[in-house]
């Protein structure tokens, strides 16, 4: 294969791919809306840019389900067909079947799927009859052409709009179609075809159109040349001195974005160290004019640095509509299973989100919405007898809140029992009635997220194995998040995500113990305390801190990493405030160095005898500093 044939490969995977994901949702969409001819209209197209694409390629069994699919959503366009569940579920079976096509092409392993039985039900919707075998695909091809032309007239006038400077496609198409070879449904899937291998298309190349319809059998060279030459183009007009409009936007392999994002790294520490080292000799040769240069040109390094920084952190920004996109198909499929009524609602679909980070929390976000509908939302005979619409509502929500993302996913369902929910934790020995009556509501919930546990009194293909909520707690706590869980009896509930930005820089607050540095991020950071040894009191054998009528757990950083305790002196000592869910914990240091942008780095076969280290970082002077990650840290006092 030729790289320029690969390139078109791979410009047809990626694009249909996206074509694909748009798909599940608008036919959700559709379904509830079932007269919205707009939307009716886009997915009519998209199938029909998928059909003629993979026709012009040469994908055989992806144009005999994408054209039969095309006939469907015709009758249903036109009014002909209703638009029943039944009918949708064999429609998205035709789209999983396209996505199962579309992997084996991407793998190059040649494999075929056995469509027959697929292609034989919606020919059977189409036809309102049983499959008739004798009735072949490239036969309804022909017979269907004719149908399409109201929708391919509008699509034409389009992407001549859109073509505007090749002034002669439209006379070409006319001709063909006045010579009786080919119909405007031909037509339009061969502009649609040149469009979507970027064919760049002026005067000298009008015939490629013509090209196209050859490879496509829609009529033949001879023909094509003969319509063309009995009937001539007009001579195009004269060009503009305005330059065309570049294209704005390239595709870069993720590696590179990856090499440059860990360079721009090494380029923050560096400029860490400029800094640490030009404040150092004004402070030292504060009389001398030569370090006016210096400050100046440290100051600059600073703020190109920053903003390039922010500008490469961008380019590996995604919109969250990448994930979301996959539930709307899945709601609607898990709750037909569950002879349920769900509704999902998406909001903050354009809120952007690190690459990484995208690609992590995908799996949680199954989890929590499987719940939701699952266990969350009762049946529409429950829902009715309490009052309550027979249509459950999911909502999934995404918004920036500072330096951090926060994922919401709220149902309207029955809640969780908290009494209920105290019972199965002491039936699976996590603990005593004695010792939750001494944990908040909050305290008791997070137990849900306890490896095993579950609620469901039975186990389904759905839930009930207790292992979703574990996957969610460990993948949440490897990008640095914390969830926290909000419920009300009767009334429904809500998991709660919260994320960083980014994971590959990050503000930290630089603490000393004795001659030790640690960073702590920022994000889990509270507030930090000056405290003398008369205001830590000791409670059942744990140090307490009362900070404005609360009490604290204290926890001493030197007894973490085993570090001899500095002998001050004077008894003074730092209490770093830090909040994990809903819960307050104090980290007691002897020293506060101020706030820092530290890069992390993991540190290679580090198993360490003291949990809670995230990474490494390298500070201004040239230390290497551990980077602490207080949710792990905590974990096993959590529920102490």
């Amino acid at each position: 294969m030729s790289d320029e044939m690969e390139e078109i490969i791979n410009d047809f995977l990626i694009e249909t791919t996206e074509l694909v994901d748009d798909l599940n949702q608008k036919f959700v969409e559709l379904e509830s809306d079932r007269d919205n001819q707009d939307l009716v209209n886009s997915i009519f197209r998209s199938v029909h840019t998928i059909k003629g694409a993979s026709g012009f390629l040469g994908f055989n069994q992806m144009v005999d389900v994408t054209h039969i699919t095309e006939s469907v959503l015709k009758k249903i366009k036109d009014g002909e067909l209703v638009l029943e569940p039944g009918i949708m579920d064999v429609i998205l079976e035709s789209i999983d079947m396209v996505k199962v096509l579309l992997e084996h092409i991407k793998q190059k392993d040649g494999a075929e799927e056995d469509i027959t039985e697929l292609v034989g039900r919606l020919k059977a919707i189409n036809d309102g009859t049983a499959v008739e075998p004798s009735e072949s695909q490239p036969a309804a091809a022909d017979t269907d052409s004719e149908e399409s032309v109201v929708m391919d007239l509008d699509l034409l006038a389009e992407l001549e709009a859109e073509q505007a400077a090749s002034s002669g496609i439209k006379q070409v198409g006319e001709i063909l179609i006045e010579s009786g070879l080919v119909t405007e449904d031909d037509v339009d899937e061969a502009l649609k075809i040149q469009k979507l291998i970027k064919e760049s298309v002026d005067v000298g190349e009008i015939p490629k159109v013509g090209e196209i319809l050859t490879v496509t059998e829609k009529a033949s060279k001879d023909e094509v040349k003969k319509a063309l030459t009995k009937q001539a183009p007009p001579p195009p007009a004269e060009k503009s001195d305005k330059p065309q409009q570049a294209e704005q936007t390239i595709r870069v392999d993720v590696e590179r974005l990856d090499n440059v994002l860990n360079l721009v790294g090494e380029l923050v520490l560096a400029r860490n160290r400029l800094v640490k080292i030009a404040t150092t000799l004004e402070i030292k040769y504060q009389d001398s004019e030569d370090l006016a240069p210096l400050t100046e040109l440290t100051s600059f390094i600073n703020l190109i640095t920053t903003d390039l920084q922010i500008a490469v952190m961008k380019t590996r920004m995604q919109p969250i509509k990448k994930v979301f996109n996959r539930f709307p198909r899945m709601v609607r499929d898990l709750a037909r299973q569950l002879n349920k009524e769900v509704e999902l609602r998406l909001f903050g679909e354009d809120t952007e989100l690190d690459k990484s980070i995208i690609e992590e929390i995908g799996d949680p976000l199954v989890h929590l919405i499987r719940n939701s509908v699952d266990h969350g939302i009762e049946m529409p005979k429950e829902r009715q007898s309490i009052g309550k619409p027979t249509l459950g509502t999911v909502m999934l929500s995404a918004y920036q809140e500072g330096n951090n993302i926060v994922l919401a996913i709220e149902d309207d369902g029955k809640g969780i029992d908290h009494e209920m929910l105290k019972e199965k934790i002491v039936e699976k020995g996590l603990s005593t009635f004695d010792e939750l009556e001494k944990l908040s509501i909050k305290e008791i919930l997070d137990f849900i997220l306890l490896p095993g546990f579950s609620t469901a009194k039975v186990v389904s293909d759905v839930s009930g194995r207790g292992v979703g909520m574990d996957v969610v707690k460990t993948n949440i706590d490897k990008l640095n998040g914390v969830i926290t869980i909000d419920t009300e009896k009767g009334k429904g509930s809500k998991f709660i995500i919260r994320l960083p930005l980014t994971l590959a820089i990050i503000q930290a607050l630089m603490v000393g113990v004795s001659k030790e540095v640690f960073a702590i991020p920022l994000a889990s950071v509270v507030e930090t305390v000056r405290l003398v040894d008369k205001d830590i009191k000791t409670i059942r054998g744990q140090e307490t801190v009362i900070l404005r009528d609360e009490v604290v757990p204290v926890h001493r950083l030197a007894d973490k990493f085993f570090i001899k305790r500095s002998a001050d002196g004077d008894g003074k000592m730092y209490l770093v405030v830090i909040i994990i869910g809903e819960r307050k914990y104090g980290l007691m240091v002897d020293k506060l160095f101020g706030q820092e942008e530290v890069v992390i780095k993991s540190i290679e076969g580090f198993s360490g005898s003291a949990d809670g280290v995230a990474g490494a970082t390298i500070t201004g002077d040239g230390k290497v500093v551990l980077i602490l990650d207080p949710s792990v840290m905590f974990s096993s006092v959590k529920h102490g």
